[in-house]
């Protein structure tokens, strides 16, 4: 799960910065090309909801991030067995 977090933040960013890097200059109609392969050409709406979509992603990959290090985290503390080790004497039978 945490890897799946880590690949969906690294894509959506790698993709998001490549994007923006070749498509600095711009006007009513954006032609989206990413290494140098022209992917589409779209208006403003769909440029800003394909934003959206990213952001939506990247968020998503960073919510399952933090839950998976949160759980991993929670599952693998120390591990106390029984009264010894909590300070208390262990009883005796008798």
């Amino acid at each position: 799960m945490i890897f799946l977090g880590l690949l969906l933040l690294v894509g959506t960013g790698a993709f998001t910065a490549l994007a923006i890097a070749g498509n600095l200059a711009g006007g009513p109609e954006y032609t989206v090309s990413v290494l140098h392969h022209t992917i589409a050409t779209v208006n403003g709406l769909a440029l800003f909801s394909a934003g959206l979509t990213l952001a939506l992603l990247f968020c998503l990959g960073l919510a399952m991030t933090t839950r998976a290090a949160v759980h991993r985290h929670r599952h693998h503390g120390p591990v106390i067995h029984g009264g010894a080790g909590r300070g208390t004497p262990p009883r005796s039978a008798g």
